[in-house]
């Protein structure tokens, strides 16, 4: 066997890979004569066919196997014995050969992977936000819980946000009326954003019965092209106004939210305790995506571009995907629109690998298992979901990923500048 090796500009790199044709028609002839002994072909019985007949069906797609099999292994040969690390898949082009050549050879080129630098960390700044959860924090929860299960009573007085208004309208443009400008018994809640802002102000302050014209403006970037950036005229007819009645938190409503025995105390405290899990979640969260910003900017390597093509494949085939199962039109997608953000992904993963590695901060089964009990504690029977994750090679490995990410972020922050900032929960929601 030979295998010589040539160093190309940045990561390529290129093999001779020569395979003996003795061994190559030997082994062929070899599958060939196993084949023939159960191979169906018509005019003969089962494993009668003559080999000449089965080679003159088969042979050519046994050969491309074989040959496909001995240079796969030649080319793992001659990587292990220079100790390359390969990204992506080598291709092979068969190289023009002599007459009466005894070898054949085919040229392998492939990338590398690359070294990676990563410069001191000490001059790096991270903001990590403090969190101090009060009572008046998981009394907004509550009323969001509230809200979701309000009710909504008639109302002599005039519209406010929060509530639930009725109404007929109609919308002209030119004196005529546009397509979906008109609807009666129309029901929206002010304040949620189910109509324009502008629309929302003029009805805000009617009462039933009241009428009102005006004119409003859509957006540039409204939905309907037709419409955006143009005047419409619209008259609107108050049919009725109902205000929000909010349940009360008592018994009833600890029941409904699944806190069995009612226990208002025990409701309060399970909220406060998802809350404290949001906290910790967002806070991380916000962590990795300042670290991973930073081992960007510190960081210099070249990157594969094999994997990068790769990347782009896997995002645009998720996103084709997740487009089918919303019922969305698949379009074409052009593989550009993904190329930035596969070779981000890749640099970083590249990046952390190397830090994982350099570091030893693989994650431990206690760690894995921690992680998974965490994000069992929202699930009714976090026991079954724990047992879920174990029985899933796939789920694991995302488990133990989310690990490693936590422990490069881990390392990062105590060779970085980190100030701890005082948050309120509000500001760390980004509600503020």
């Amino acid at each position: 066997m030979q295998a010589n090796l040539e160093v190309l500009e940045g990561l390529v790199r290129r093999l001779d890979i020569s395979v003996p044709m003795d061994q190559l028609e030997s082994e062929v002839q070899g599958r060939l004569k196993r084949l023939a002994r159960n191979v169906k072909m018509d005019g003969f019985r089962p494993g009668k066919a003559p080999l000449a007949a089965v080679a003159l069906q088969h042979g050519p797609g046994v050969r491309q196997e074989v040959l496909g099999e001995a240079l796969q292994t030649r080319f793992g040969e001659a990587v292990q014995a220079r100790q390359m690390k390969i990204a992506g898949y080598p291709r092979f082009e068969r190289k023009a050969g002599e007459a009466g050549a005894t070898e054949i050879t085919f040229i392998a080129s492939f990338e590398v992977y690359p070294e990676v630098r990563i410069d001191d960390l000490g001059s790096g700044k991270i903001s990590r936000p403090v969190v101090e959860l009060g009572d008046a924090d998981v009394a907004k929860t509550l009323e969001v819980l509230q809200k979701q299960r309000r009710t909504f009573e008639p109302t002599d007085r005039a519209a406010a946000e929060g509530d639930l208004i009725r109404f007929d309208y109609q919308g002209t443009m030119d004196g005529a009326v546009f397509e979906g400008g008109k609807a009666e018994d129309f029901a929206a809640v002010i304040g949620e954003g189910r109509l324009l802002k502008d629309f929302e102000q003029n009805l805000t302050g009617l009462k039933a019965g009241d009428n009102k014209g005006f004119d409003l403006t859509f957006p540039a970037e409204y939905a309907a092209k037709e419409l955006a950036g143009k005047t419409a005229h619209f008259e609107v007819q108050v049919k009725d106004v109902q205000a929000p009645v909010l349940p009360p938190v008592d018994a009833e409503l600890a029941k409904a939210l699944g806190i069995e025995d009612g226990d208002v105390e025990k409701l309060k405290s399970e909220v406060t305790s998802n809350l404290e899990r949001e906290v910790k979640r967002r806070v991380q969260s916000k962590l990795k995506d300042q670290v991973m910003e930073l081992l960007l900017q510190k960081s210099t390597l070249d990157v594969p571009r094999s994997l990068v093509t790769m990347e782009t494949d896997r995002l645009m085939e998720m996103t084709e995907s997740d487009m089918r199962s919303r019922g969305v039109q698949t379009v074409k997608l052009s593989a550009d629109m993904f190329t930035g953000q596969a070779e981000r992904r890749v640099r970083l993963g590249l990046i952390l690998a190397e830090i994982v590695e350099a570091n030893k901060l693989t994650a431990q089964p206690e760690q894995i298992l921690a992680l998974i009990q965490e994000q069992a504690q929202s699930y009714e029977n976090p026991e079954q979901v724990v047992q879920w994750y174990y029985q899933n090679p796939e789920r694991m490995q995302e488990i133990e990923s989310l690990a490693l990410e936590e422990n490069v972020v881990a390392w990062a922050a105590g060779q970085a500048q980190v100030d701890d900032v005082t948050t309120s929960f509000e500001e760390l929601m980004g509600r503020a």
